[in-house]
């Protein structure tokens, strides 16, 4: 595939001036590609081309170049910087509704905190620790969002079943990811649901008990 998803078996070669007066109807050539013998050759031959089509184009010294002269390693060098952004950008939304997927997390423990404030003083009054409170509270979020990455991951992969047999693209699942994605719901779990968790499991019993 070529880097505009072109596939370069299914190409006809013709002569470029029977292309030029059947086909494209153009009377000069819109890309040239040039192959050299070596990679020590690269730079020289750059340059030379570079000067022969500043001659051609009858450029003067002070005039800049109404082309472009391009090596593999810049188109690379390019697509790779292009991957790089694209990469950031797409980590920087992820982890923006991490964060506001977190808040919301940590808003339902506190509510959920808030709600359950007797049954909470009651298992304290009855011989349950502070670390206990703090570990049930701890797996109530870690499942919450637990569920919510599972969903997501279902959601995903029928999103791509449907789009894929739509469009008549090949789908390919990665398990690797899959796993990386439950991992971090169950990370997210951890870091806002540990607050509410804290918070439960200092509670007094007796205010606790008195909460209506």
């Amino acid at each position: 595939m070529s880097l505009m998803g072109s596939v370069q078996d299914d190409i006809v070669l013709v002569p470029y001036t029977t292309a030029f007066q059947r086909i494209s109807g153009r009377s000069h050539a819109m890309v040239i590609n040039v192959q050299v013998f070596d990679e020590q050759s690269m730079e020289i031959a750059q340059l030379k081309i570079t000067d022969l089509l500043r001659e051609r184009h009858g450029l003067a010294p002070y005039q800049e170049d109404d082309f472009t002269v391009q090596t593999q390693e810049e188109v690379a060098a390019a697509a790779a910087e292009t991957s790089r952004i694209m990469t950031w950008l797409l980590a920087s939304i992820a982890g923006v509704s991490l964060f506001v997927g977190g808040i919301g997390i940590m808003n339902v423990m506190l509510v959920s905190v808030t709600e359950r404030t007797r049954e909470i003083g009651l298992r304290l009054a009855v011989g349950a620790r502070g670390p206990d409170v703090l570990l049930q509270f701890l797996i109530e979020s870690v499942v919450l969002c637990l569920l919510g990455g599972i969903g997501g991951i279902l959601l995903g992969l029928a999103a791509t079943e449907i789009i894929a047999s739509y469009a008549g693209w090949p789908a390919l699942f990665s398990t690797e990811a899959m796993f990386i994605a439950v991992s971090v719901s169950a990370a997210v779990g951890v870091f806002f649901g540990f607050y509410p968790a804290w918070k439960a499991s200092r509670l007094d019993p007796i205010e606790a008990l008195r909460r209506e």
